[in-house]
């Protein structure tokens, strides 16, 4: 009988096993019992079927059993260790859930051709496989924030989720200050107020970014998101569609996480970019979810998506409700990485990536092709270096981030938002830089930036941007209205004053039964008012 040579030592403190071919072929799962026997056991139920007929072939085989030699007669001698308390591990339910039903799948089975198995990639499109990679954030992923990225090493980067309702309208504008591509709208009335020219829905920079930018799409509708995507796609390495974020303004809309729940429409999505997409533009279509409550479900949705054309498949290792405090569940990856190595499509895990060590790491133990960072590179741009690369101080990468914001002309609030997340907030410059400050020379000021080597170049900037961007001096005035401001409405505070009035006289009154109180009129005013009545019914007469 032919032997298997990956399952010729299960653990180290047994003894060397050799499974018949007929049984281990078909196993996935291997249960080791206390004995010196195991039995082989598998969740796929065609696995199941071609077991039992392998079985009968073979003869009546429940169990393997292992000849006693001397070594196992030595451990089955030996003393049982002192069974060792295991810490007390806080999960949530839906960690719970999850770890319950992981499936422990073993990428090794699989045959040397179907690990070798790969989608092609378009000529215009990028490979995951072997990237550390900057994740989707709504506000800090962001153009500066994607160009500081790169600066430390990142392989590729996402862009902020963008609403695909968002993007249909807009045109396409090269910047000539800039030499950044712009897709624009009209100003709505509060941009208008603040005096914005136009509003930018999405910014790229075509030089530092090619070959490195991935759009990722918001949507819920299969022709509206191809009608969105086919905007942007000829400047871009690729379209992910967003299938995992769980915030309200996401899912309220069927799109984000939501779409976990129809899986109909996301197949559906999928289909249409990948049937268009790819063949008119050359460039991939791939997809970022998160995890289902079980295993078996996320394992199903996970074969669909291979299927529908997709280059990559990022998962968040979380449930929906989970939110970011709590730590990312890596049952269910190996199984992910598993089909998606079946398919040939590329599997990027994100979720409590630390760093680029920490993602090789991951990719190596889970056998996945890549790894995304989020929260970490949010707040510092070193995980993405180089093992042995000389990391910074947070005011080098802050220095760089707000250069970055004035070379492309990004907006103030988000370039203090992002510098929000790298700032630590114990640092004196913190509350100072988050208060009013109202331009990019201030912040310059703020933060100490125009003082030093190249301290006059970072004044200038500052100043040329908020004379572009009208910010500081060049903050058009807004005029009031007379009187709005300076003084209350004729009435307003008396209005108000009553208001409280009468709270306090329903307090003071309560419970008790209030009687209607009638006011009798006067005798002598009663006959002064009819005989006014009389005299301008007179006047009325003669006039007609």
């Amino acid at each position: 009988m032919p032997f298997m040579s990956f399952y010729s030592r299960i653990l180290t403190r047994l003894p060397i096993v050799s499974v018949p071919t007929a049984v281990a072929s078909f196993g996935r799962r291997v249960t080791i019992t206390p004995t010196t026997t195991f039995a082989i056991r598998t969740l796929n139920p065609l696995a199941n079927r071609a077991m039992a007929s392998a079985a009968m072939a073979i003869g009546p085989v429940p169990e393997v059993a292992v000849p006693a030699t001397a070594e196992t007669e030595a451990i089955s001698e030996a003393p049982p260790a002192a069974p060792t308390k295991a810490p007390k591990v806080q999960r949530t339910p839906e960690e719970a859930a999850a770890a319950e039903s992981t499936v422990n799948w073993c990428i090794s089975a699989l045959p040397e051709e179907v690990l070798a198995r790969r989608v092609p990639i378009p000529p215009n499109g990028v490979d995951y496989r072997g990237t550390i990679v900057l994740a989707p954030m709504v506000r800090s992923g962001e153009l500066p924030a994607r160009l500081l990225a790169l600066k430390y090493g990142a392989d590729l980067v996402w862009g902020p989720e963008t609403v695909d309702h968002s993007l249909i309208g807009t045109t396409r504008k090269v910047n000539p200050r800039t030499g950044c591509i712009e897709w624009t709208r009209p100003p709505s009335q509060a941009h208008n107020k603040a005096g914005y020219d136009e509003n930018v829905i999405f910014r790229i920079d075509p030089a530092r970014e090619k070959g490195k930018l991935i759009f990722q799409i918001g949507t819920s509708d299969p022709d509206r998101c191809l009608t969105a995507a086919r905007l942007v796609a000829g400047d871009v390495s690729g379209i992910d569609v967003n299938a995992g974020c769980p915030k309200p303004f996401s899912t309220t809309g069927g799109m984000g996480a939501a779409l976990l729940q129809t899986p109909d429409k996301l197949v559906a999505i999928l289909e249409n970019l990948t049937r268009h997409i790819i063949p008119e533009f050359q460039i991939g279509v791939s997809v970022k979810i998160r995890l289902l409550e079980t295993a078996e479900k996320t394992e199903a949705l996970v074969r669909r998506l291979v299927g529908t054309g997709i280059t990559g498949l990022t998962i968040h290792c979380r449930t929906t409700p989970m939110r970011p405090r709590e730590r990312a569940i890596r049952g269910q990856l190996r199984m992910i990485g598993y089909i998606c190595r079946e398919a040939g499509v590329a599997c990027v895990v994100n979720g409590d990536v630390a760093d680029r060590a920490d993602g090789y790491r991951l990719m190596e133990e889970f056998k996945v092709d890549g790894a995304m960072i989020a929260t970490a590179a949010e707040k510092n741009p070193n995980v993405f270096l180089q093992e042995g690369q000389q990391r910074t101080l947070w005011g080098t990468y802050a220095r760089e981030l707000v250069r970055f914001g004035m070379e492309v002309e990004n907006k103030l609030s988000n370039t203090k938002f992002t510098l929000s997340q790298i700032v630590p907030g114990k640092e004196p410059v913190y509350k100072k830089m988050c208060g009013p400050v109202r331009s990019y020379s201030e912040l310059v000021k703020v933060l100490g930036f125009g003082e030093g080597e190249g301290g006059e170049e970072m004044v200038g900037m500052a100043r040329r941007t908020d004379e572009i961007l009208k910010l500081g001096e060049w903050e058009p005035r807004r005029e009031e209205k007379k009187g709005k401001k300076a003084q209350p409405r004729q009435g307003q505070q008396n209005k108000g004053g009553n208001k409280k009035r009468k709270s306090e006289d329903e307090l003071e009154g309560k419970g008790t039964k209030k009687e209607k109180v009638v006011v009798a009129e006067p005798v002598a005013q009663r006959q002064q008012q009819q005989q006014q009545q009389q005299q301008d019914g007179a006047v009325v007469a003669q006039a007609v």
